[in-house]
């Protein structure tokens, strides 16, 4: 599969070959963080009839940069085709995911 990355004012936030498309967005498993400190829970939680709960995270960029809710993630199996749970995805109009 593709390499994908996620990046934000060029800063990178994630990259893998392992992603999972659902609903045409790109799903990163944990190991694809690049820094952990970028992410701060949010109190944003919703609700899909069949993806379940949703929660978010806000993007803390080290120039101080805060993006609320860029990124969420389902923590349900049936999301991902039965493979791990907390895999997580950016808004397109946030963050800047490609595919190479």
């Amino acid at each position: 599969m593709p390499s994908a990355t996620a990046s934000l004012n060029g800063t990178l936030i994630a990259q893998s070959d392992a992603t999972v498309v659902v609903e045409g967005n790109q799903y990163f498993p944990p190991s694809a963080l690049q820094d952990q400190s970028l992410f701060e829970k949010s109190d944003t939680h919703t609700t899909c009839p069949w993806k379940g709960l949703a929660s978010y995270y806000n993007l803390k960029l080290s120039d101080g940069t805060v993006i609320p809710d860029a990124a969420w993630y389902v923590a349900t199996t049936i999301l991902l085709n039965n493979t791990d749970t907390d895999y997580f995805a950016f808004y397109k109009n946030k963050v800047n995911v490609k595919v190479q």
